[in-house]
């Protein structure tokens, strides 16, 4: 098996809404291996292996780990480019398109701006409701038990499945240092924190899943309660919505894999220890060094004598490279060129605001991770980020990448929860991406097809320029089968407005008004701790000027957002 396989770690990025994008990636990715499958054998196929043994994210991309783990429990049907006045229609035969698309309807910021999560007072949870979260958890970990599972030879189980978290207690750590009395303890606590499942069918595949990874089957409700918590903590936005517990098993957590070193110093943790946790993307929003462990591990148990530097190279040459990591990621970071100039304004506000993005940074710092990727010869990492085209106003073509090519990317990520067109066109942009992606970007030099025993049994007797990218001299690890699309292709459904860029209405966000003036004031009241005469006071200032000053500064922060994105249609 070893000749014929290349594996590939998935991770992704952390999203907020925009998991619809990484979603609607994940669904091409799998449909381009079912087809693949189901070619194999017949003439002028390819015929080496492609796997995915582990994936891993954080935030919605650990949402979307979980959410690819519970399809694969049934059948995914592809859902077609809609026509226009089909765009709203749910799609539950389609979990990653039901998850991430449809969520709980159509006007789902007003959801998240209902009240019904103050319930007393002094227990404000989050600025937006965050209930609809646990009705989509619930609906993620169900599985029809009634239909036989389908194979799906392209997982290699028991595949290892992982999210990371951001700790909010931490653990605790002891290092000895030598003073000039005795030996003293030295404290130190480490916040990155990480669920890691063994995805697993049989009993004979339960025995294979190594220590610090949890069992995890969907038919048989093992851990499925710890993976639906574990998918809530890892989105669980700071202030923004709601943190969530998470209760492990001592073991769970001293045996977690990316802790083998830190861990042994740890004191004893409780049996079933709980764990106040936020947005996992916090501290590791691309954990794209963990899947690559996860890889290495795999080719060590291959090839137990390979030492650091052998392994390296080996993964750096696409002569000899065995698996890679494909990332997925709707927000790559800006070069420095491309992003706004840096403002060094001193007052505390500015300040505080730069203080924090630069501890959030340097927390995500890998410096030695990013050293190698940085080598253009580097082979094993690849990535799959938003990109498409728009007409200007002139009519002329203008590229946009990243965070500018997708509707959810308004509002910090936020804004997919405005309209779910916005969520329509970031799922088919994300097909669109990873179809384009496979055909012509995850590709090897033909040097590899003459020297890497993987593709050069693979396409042994094989007629390559079918397989062949139109941007260089390079050939598809994955094939894709259907003829190559004519110019101009873009399967994306045709809007309200009637471009293929969806457009909401002024309009749309003055309904908001109302939502946001009851919730800016539960909010108010409900943080305000004070006496019965203050709190009346304060009661008549939140009526008469606090709410509504709050409001139209969030209405107008909205707006400036959505014009910003070219998302908004000015009122007439």
């Amino acid at each position: 098996m070893e000749n014929d396989t290349f594996r590939v770690g998935l991770c992704m990025a952390g999203a907020v809404s925009a998991g619809a994008y990484t979603a609607g990636v994940v669904d091409y990715l799998l449909e381009a291996l079912q087809e693949w499958e189901n070619r194999r054998g017949q003439a002028g196929v390819p015929t080496h292996k492609v796997t995915i043994p582990v994936i891993g994210g954080a935030s919605a991309g650990g949402m979307t780990g979980i959410v690819a783990a519970s399809a694969l429990e049934g059948n995914i049907q592809k859902v077609p480019v809609p026509a226009t006045n089909e765009i709203l229609k749910e799609h539950p035969e389609n979990r990653f398109y039901n998850t991430w698309v449809d969520l709980l309807g159509e006007d789902m910021f007003q959801k998240m701006l209902n009240t019904s999560d103050i319930a007393k007072e002094d227990n404000v949870i989050a600025l937006l409701n965050s209930q609809f979260i646990d009705e989509i958890a619930d609906k993620i970990v169900k599985t029809a038990t009634n239909t036989p599972k389908p194979e799906r030879p392209y997982f290699e189980y028991p595949v290892k499945l992982f999210t990371t978290l951001s700790n909010l207690e931490g653990y605790d750590y002891n290092i000895d240092f030598n003073s000039s009395i005795k030996r003293e303890k030295y404290v130190m606590t480490v916040h990155n924190d990480y669920t890691c499942f063994g995805l697993y069918d049989t009993p004979e595949q339960k025995q294979q899943i190594q220590e610090g990874w949890i069992p995890l089957n969907f038919r048989k409700k093992e851990n499925t309660t710890i993976a639906k918590n574990a998918a809530m903590a890892t989105g669980a936005f700071p202030i923004g919505l709601e943190s969530r517990v998470l209760e492990r098993k001592a073991d769970d957590i001293r045996k977690i894999p990316f802790f083998r070193d830190d861990f042994i110093q740890i004191p004893n943790i409780p049996e079933n220890h709980k764990t106040l946790n936020v947005d996992g993307g916090m501290i590791n929003n691309e954990p794209f060094e963990k899947v690559r462990e996860v890889l290495d591990d795999i080719t060590r148990e291959r090839i137990p004598k390979l030492d650091k530097k052998e392994l390296v190279k080996m993964n750096m040459e696409y002569d000899t490279f065995s698996n890679t990591v494909l990332m997925i990621d709707p927000f790559p970071s800006k070069a420095k060129e491309d992003s706004a100039p840096f403002n060094y304004d001193k007052d505390i506000v500015s300040v505080f605001g730069k203080l924090l993005g630069a501890v959030t940074n340097q927390m995500k710092v890998k410096a030695e991770d990013y050293m190698l990727a940085m080598q253009s010869t580097y082979a094993s990492q690849f990535l799959v980020s938003p990109s498409r085209y728009f007409r200007n106003p002139q009519g002329n073509q203008v590229d946009a990448f990243g965070e500018n090519a997708i509707a959810c990317g308004t509002l910090g990520g936020f804004g997919g929860f405005i309209s779910k067109e916005f969520r329509v066109h970031d799922y088919y942009l994300g097909r669109f991406n990873c179809e384009i992606f496979l055909r012509d970007y995850f590709t090897i030099p033909k040097s590899a097809i003459d020297n890497n025993p993987v593709f050069k049994n693979g396409y042994a007797g094989i007629n390559i320029d079918h397989f062949k990218s139109t941007k260089d001299d390079s050939y598809q690890i994955i094939p894709i089968f259907s003829d190559y699309p004519e110019e101009g292709y873009f399967p994306m459904p045709t809007f309200a407005n009637g471009s293929n860029w969806p457009l909401i209405k002024e309009q749309e966000i003055d309904k908001l008004k109302p939502h946001v003036k009851r919730r800016a004031e539960k909010i108010i009241m409900n943080l305000a701790k004070l006496n019965f005469i203050n709190k009346a006071l304060l009661f008549i200032g939140v009526k008469v000027v606090l709410r509504r000053m709050l409001t139209n500064k969030t209405l107008s922060a909205i707006k400036k957002s959505m014009f910003d994105w070219n998302l908004m249609i000015k009122k007439r």
